[in-house]
C-alpha cells in the first residue's frame, strides 16, 4: 500500500524537472537515440519544439553523445529517478 502523504515524485526529482525532461522526451521521440547535442537540437526544430526545449538542448555540451533522454536531463543538472534495483 502506498502512502497518500508522500510525494509524488522520487527523490532527486522536481515536479518541475519532471515537466521539462517530459517536455524534452515529447520533442525528441524514441527513434534519435543515440545522438549528439546538434543532433538532439535539429531533431526538436524539425518538430518544432517549444522554445525552452530548444535552450535546454542547445546548452548541451557539443561532441558528446546521449543514449537516452535521461542522459541529457543528467547534463542539463535536470533531477533523475535514481536506479531502485
Amino acid at each position: 500500500m502506498t502512502d497518500p502523504h508522500a510525494p509524488a515524485t522520487s527523490p532527486g526529482t522536481s515536479e518541475g524537472g519532471l515537466e521539462r525532461r517530459s517536455a524534452i522526451a515529447e520533442a525528441l521521440g524514441k527513434e534519435v537515440w543515440p545522438a549528439d547535442r546538434d543532433t538532439l537540437v535539429a531533431k526538436a526544430q524539425e518538430g518544432n519544439a517549444p522554445d525552452r526545449v530548444l535552450a535546454d538542448l542547445r546548452r548541451l555540451p557539443a561532441g558528446q553523445e546521449f543514449a537516452n533522454v535521461q542522459e541529457v536531463a543528467a547534463a542539463l543538472g535536470i533531477g533523475t529517478e535514481q536506479q531502485r534495483f
